[in-house]
């Protein structure tokens, strides 16, 4: 069994997750891959992305004294079909010092198919000098699915409050569910020209236009600071899987630009090609 990865495990990298599942592919391509006949290795770790599900996690501490934790905060997803099994909330989105008082923390999650989430289990090490947790609640929004769903708590995780648990199981909140159109992935592909200066370490962007008006958001393409210098470089070229609004079979624009700021941000874009990738990953 050949498992392709291709991508960091890295608190500070990539999405932050520092475990990762992966799923098998063919020998033959890898083999083929190794050979380097026009396919490199870094595509197998962007397929294995496109067939995963992606989630983002958003979890509300209290607003009460003491409410806040310094422990290591860990989830898992229940599916109809499997589980995710235990990952650290280490990287959070939103805030550099997380869980704390009044805030909300965001963490984006990726998994094989677990089939439709059903129930989390939420809870942490009780490690460090402030342990206790005032948890409000749990929102995880899967773009690929379609589903947004809502998980309350309003309890301590606290050795020393509530019934002294420091983990728990909960289930989603069903009026609370919000349902829209399944999030397709498209692989976006990136030239930078060969000219002197060409390069940028802005925040780049995009939006995808279809037929009737239909558009996607806009979407940042690199996920933090330390990517937006590594990536856009002069004569480089750079791949990215990103979930967005179904624009249908036509794209009949795009719209891509950066944010400006910083030392180099201004950028020579050669062109972009983009391919909306279907569900037996084609």
């Amino acid at each position: 069994y050949y498992f392709p990865c291709q991508r960091w495990l890295a608190v500070e990298e990539d999405d932050g997750q520092i475990v990762r599942e992966l799923v098998p592919v063919d020998e033959a391509f890898v083999k083929k891959d190794s050979e380097n006949d026009g396919q490199s290795l870094a595509t197998l770790g962007l397929e294995q992305k496109a067939k995963s599900t992606t989630y983002i996690v958003k979890v509300k501490t209290g607003d009460k004294k003491n409410a806040g934790t310094d422990a290591n905060v860990f989830i898992i997803l229940y599916g109809s079909k499997d589980d995710t099994g235990i990952i650290s909330l280490k990287a959070s989105k939103s805030n550099k010092n997380k869980f704390e008082r009044g805030k909300v923390d965001e963490f984006t999650v990726e998994s094989v198919d677990i089939g439709d989430l059903k129930k989390i289990k939420i809870g942490h090490d009780n490690k460090g000098s402030s342990t206790g947790w005032f948890l409000e609640w749990v929102e995880i929004d899967a773009p690929s699915l379609g589903r947004c769903l809502k998980f309350p708590s309003g309890r301590w995780l606290d050795k020393s409050e509530d019934d002294g648990a420091t983990e728990r199981i909960i289930f989603p909140a069903e009026l609370q569910t919000k349902e829209y159109i399944p999030f397709v992935p498209y692989e976006i592909t990136v030239y930078t020209s060969d000219i002197f200066g060409a390069g940028t370490d802005a925040d780049v962007f995009i939006v995808l236009y279809g037929s009737d008006g239909i558009c996607t958001q806009q979407k940042s393409l690199c996920l933090n600071k330390r990517e937006q210098r590594m990536y856009f470089e002069r004569n480089s070229v750079n791949q990215f899987i990103v979930e967005l609004e179904d624009v249908g079979d036509v794209i009949e624009k795009i719209r891509i630009g950066h944010k400006g700021g910083g030392l180099n941000s201004g950028w020579h874009l050669d062109r972009v090609a983009i391919r909306r990738l279907l569900p037996n990953g084609k």
